[in-house]
């Protein structure tokens, strides 16, 4: 595990930063930069830890960015604009935080005099509405221009391509994760699985977008960090893309739902509804790369995820 090392975190108080930066805070230096448009670290301990500067910015703003990031050894780009709902409504900055502001991280990084390693984050959805055991060089799909989802996709696929295109040209230490629906503890904005588990702990109707049959792959966040810091250190991760999902934890939208209701005990009803645009039908990745080069592979499965993630929720509603 890396310890002893200045780690720069964008994105830093969102759900998966900020999950990252509970395992690295006692064995490294850690700045989390956000502009604090969601807040999972505030009302937690990590925001005293004494190993933890924070810092509220905007990857749009390039000075400010060098400025924060001067003088660390490892960076995770965490910071974007996601949610379907959220790009729905901002696609311009979706397009500008996750392709301009992707290429002000990459470009400070560069400048740094000792970079060790960067970690970015692209996305499942690179690969569009129907994806069975997909390998990182299967072809990306994007769909009709102007719709939200692949707005999201391809300013996402752009971050990626130039991540590794300053690996390329510049020989800069670049990894590049591709997450497949990471849930748990510590998840703010949307998502389906928090919004299920928090209407089955009260016994509310949970709804279905869409007729329920839809597949993906659920991963659970612990083990979506664990994938990050081993390629923070893991020298067969520069250069290259990973998938980093959980293909034993598949479930339906229905399936999803009726497991969240047994395993909290709830007496929720399911019901469907229908949404606009488009929606991914099936995802399921093949990690055979991340496995083999990495030595990364999912541990906690989809019944486990749903009870730990219970059991935060219902800490936190109890106050």
């Amino acid at each position: 595990m890396l310890s002893d090392a200045s780690v720069f975190i964008t994105g830093g108080a969102g759900f998966i930063g900020s999950t990252l930066a509970g395992q690295l805070a006692d064995s490294n230096s850690l700045t989390l930069y956000d502009n604090f448009a969601r807040d999972a670290i505030s009302d937690t301990p990590l925001a005293r830890h004494p190993n933890v500067r924070i810092v509220r910015g905007d990857i749009l703003d390039p000075a400010a960015l060098q400025a924060a990031m001067a003088g660390h050894t490892h960076v995770v780009h965490c910071a974007a604009i996601a949610g379907i709902d959220t790009v729905t409504k901002s696609p311009v900055t979706t397009m500008r935080v996750n392709m301009m502001g992707s290429a002000n991280v990459l470009e400070a990084a560069n400048a740094l005099d000792a970079c060790q390693r960067v970690v970015c984050f692209s996305t499942s959805e690179v690969f569009g509405q129907r994806a069975f055991r997909v390998s990182e060089t299967d072809n990306t799909v994007m769909g009709a221009v102007g719709e939200p989802r692949w707005t999201y996709a391809v300013s996402k696929l752009a971050e990626e391509h130039l991540a590794i295109a300053y690996h390329s040209e510049f020989g800069l230490p670049v990894a590049v994760v591709r997450p497949f629906n990471v849930y748990g503890p510590g998840q703010v904005g949307e998502g389906a699985m928090r919004i299920f588990i928090e209407r089955a702990l009260r016994n509310e109707p949970i709804q279905i977008h869409g007729d329920g049959s839809q597949i993906r792959s659920w991963c659970y966040v612990d083990d979506m960090v664990r994938s990050v810091m081993i390629a923070l250190e893991h020298p067969n991760a520069v250069g290259e893309s990973f998938n980093i999902g959980n293909p034993r934890a598949v479930a339906t939208m229905t399936g999803l739902a009726q497991a969240v209701v047994r395993v909290t005990n709830s007496s929720s009803q399911i019901s469907f509804v229908h949404r606009g645009g488009v929606d991914v039908e099936l995802r399921v990745p093949k990690i055979d790369k991340a496995r083999d080069l990495i030595g990364f592979e999912a541990e906690v499965d989809l019944d486990e995820g749903i009870e730990r993630t219970a059991a935060w929720i219902g800490r936190r509603a109890a106050g």
